[in-house]
């Protein structure tokens, strides 16, 4: 079984590795521009973990279309620090997006998703007609 993996390039990782380097790290919150995931094939299922620390469930969304299932999340943070005479503001603004395209083995109607502990858990059934396709076959 193949999962194929699509994510969308970004370049805000690369300008930001170059001002850091330039100008010293600055105060931001990094909302994970590639998830790392682990696929894991069950007899009866397929189980995607995201590494997502940092998070609320609140802030993904979990699409299926057409086979294709996208986990995305879109995050603004900002601070602001008064000092004497003068306010400083930080923005920092994160974003991902993976995408799956999924066997037509899998149950798509009974796909669930667990957020705990930084880790997203996507938990793929497999139909049962899949589960069943190994068999014995006698000789005759």
């Amino acid at each position: 079984m193949a999962l194929i993996r699509w994510t969308q390039p970004s370049l805000t990782d690369i300008f930001d590795n170059l001002f850091d380097k330039e100008f010293g790290t600055m105060h931001k919150v990094n909302c994970g521009c590639m998830a790392a995931t682990n696929i894991i094939e069950k007899k009866d299922s397929f189980v995607l973990e995201l590494a997502l620390p940092g998070m609320q469930k609140e802030d993904f969304k979990i699409n299926l279309e057409n086979n294709i299932l996208t986990i995305s999340s879109e995050k603004e943070y900002e601070k602001t620090e008064e000092e004497s005479n003068y306010t400083r503001r930080e923005f920092s603004y994160g974003a991902f997006s993976r995408s799956f395209t999924l066997p037509r083995t899998i149950d798509s109607e009974k796909i669930n998703a667990e957020y705990k502990n930084g880790i997203m858990e996507i938990v793929m059934p497999k139909k049962q007609e899949a589960v069943n396709l190994t068999k014995e076959i006698k000789i005759a």
